[in-house]
């Protein structure tokens, strides 16, 4: 009895075309331009509502793919979405929702 297999001895792993490779770094570049453009939404938003207004993106080190909206106080939180989704778009507020939340949070001051 002959045996021509590949027994004992291992193949290699296939290597990824370097067209595959670009596309997951494409798609991880689109997670995070997500986020910028969701943020850059809600603040032209808050701009909108109150001119006046001093709106920072990201004063310190963002938790990993989370969204939140909070007043520079530190203590209200105007928006979260860490327990929402999937999917995904749940995790984003709407602007309008925003804004009301920031109009609540100001008369209570």
């Amino acid at each position: 009895l002959i045996c021509s297999g590949r027994r004992g001895t291992k193949r290699k792993a296939e290597v990824q075309p370097e067209e595959e490779q670009r596309e997951e770094k494409e798609e991880k570049g689109e997670e995070e331009s997500v986020y910028g453009r969701n943020a850059e939404e809600v603040k032209s938003a808050l701009l909108a509502a109150r001119p006046t207004l001093t709106v920072v993106l990201n004063p310190e080190k963002p938790r990993r793919n989370s969204f939140e909206i909070t007043l520079l106080d530190g203590e209200t939180t105007l928006w979260t979405g860490i327990k929402k989704g999937p999917p995904r778009k749940l995790k984003f507020p709407a602007p309008g929702d925003v804004v009301a939340a920031l109009r609540e949070a100001l008369k209570a001051e």
